[in-house]
């Protein structure tokens, strides 16, 4: 079950965040060091992160110490094994990868300069031509993806730097074709799972979401609200309520987090996680959220609530995710979770963060979420899918799938 160390306030720890505290060369700061330092924990700590092994905070020093030893850095080979020429990426390479995911950054046109200055015989050819293929886009993704502002965009995610981070350390400057063949990983991964999730959220994938989630008629209408089922320590969840939705010209966002804390994580993001099948919930549960008025519209709507002021709770039914976003990050590919969850859900939006190269880490053994929705759920389009940060080894992405003939 998700157990949080104690005393973590994970509002001070966004509030304090600086990338001063990811490890670099110039400050000197270990990875080992950040973590302790950053979560607060123990100089002699010796938790046990476990995922597909178990590493300690030492262990993972030591292992990072280790560079290219045993193999460790060995991402880039073929569906044989045999290292790719050149085996490792250049550190250019991996920053042109890292800052696709910057929250300044267009992704469409990223992509292509990504591509266009990759010169030949270097990894960065092969993993440009991958992610741009792996880029899919329709007229009805339109204004999803967030525009290149006029002056450099802040968004603090700690998760994201400390990703840059592992991504420098462990040479990897993004998935090409032969990663579905990887099955080597890195101790930093289990660390990082334990405390963030599973998967990083861009700030590009959060305007998706958050776009979708807008109604057609923001001044008379709610905003739609987002279930992340299967929403684990909940760092998407969190990532979602801090959105700069009203600098982006959307309406503040309302996420519903739901799990039924199977998973062990070492650190919980949000404290308010609906404890329930996902299934059920889609049946049976509620969706909580303060009354704002922020139209008249809402306003009669908090008015006809008996008494109703600026801390009154609105409450009702999931009613199977109609008028709902479905979120599902990293879900699980073993068992039946998926298609249950997907199958169940009534609305007219889903959301799936995972793996994208048919690896079966995610979503299903063997097959793609794509291909499973386009053969059971023939009535949903995919509309949008975009890379998002991969970790050493790993092909990930988003993909947007609408009802079709919906209005959003």
């Amino acid at each position: 079950m998700a157990k949080s160390q104690p005393h973590f306030n994970p509002d001070e720890f966004m509030q304090n965040w600086s990338t001063d505290r990811v490890p670099s060369h110039d400050n000197g700061i270990s990875f080992r060091q950040c973590i302790i330092k950053a979560f607060s924990l123990p100089e002699d700590d010796n938790y046990e992160y476990k995922a597909q092994g178990v590493t300690t905070l030492d262990i993972t020093q030591r292992a990072i110490h280790g560079k290219r030893a045993h193999g460790l850095h060995d991402w880039y080979h073929d569906e044989h094994g045999k290292l790719a020429t050149p085996p490792h990426p250049t550190p250019p390479e991996i920053t042109a990868y890292t800052s696709l995911f910057f929250p300044s950054i267009a992704l469409p046109k990223a992509l292509n300069a990504f591509k266009n200055s990759a010169k030949a015989s270097t990894l960065q050819s092969p993993i440009s031509t991958h992610l741009s293929s792996s880029y899919h886009t329709t007229p009805l993704a339109q204004g999803l993806l967030p525009t290149k502002p006029k002056s450099p965009r802040s968004h603090t995610n700690p998760y994201l730097d400390l990703w840059a981070y592992s991504c420098e350390e462990l040479e990897w400057a993004g998935p090409w074709p032969a990663t579905s063949s990887t099955r080597i990983s890195h101790h930093i991964l289990p660390v990082l799972y334990h405390h963030f999730g599973c998967l990083v959220p861009s700030f590009a994938a959060l305007h998706i979401i958050a776009r979708l989630a807008q109604p057609r008629k923001p001044s008379t209408q709610p905003v739609k609200p987002i279930l992340d089922v299967g929403s684990g320590n909940g760092y998407w969840t969190l990532m979602l309520r801090q959105f700069p939705a009203a600098e982006c010209g959307m309406k503040r966002l309302l996420v519903c987090a739901v799990d039924n804390q199977v998973s062990t994580y070492r650190t919980t993001w949000v404290n308010d996680t609906v404890v329930m099948d996902a299934v059920r919930f889609l049946r049976e549960g509620r969706i909580r959220s303060p009354i704002t008025m922020t139209s008249k519209a809402e306003s009669a709507s908090a008015s006809a609530d008996a008494d109703a002021d600026k801390n009154s709770v609105h409450e009702r039914a999931v009613d199977s995710g109609r008028g709902c976003i479905l979120l599902l990050v990293y879900p699980q590919a073993t068992g039946t979770f998926t298609s249950s969850v997907l199958k169940a859900y009534k609305g007219d939006t889903i959301v799936v963060a995972g793996t994208q190269n048919g690896n079966g880490f995610t979503g299903f053994v063997g097959e793609m979420v794509e291909s499973w929705v386009e053969r059971e759920m023939g009535e949903f389009e995919l509309v949008l899918r975009v890379p998002v940060p991969s970790f050493a080894g790993k092909d990930e992405g988003l993909c947007v799938f609408r009802r079709r003939g919906s209005d959003g």
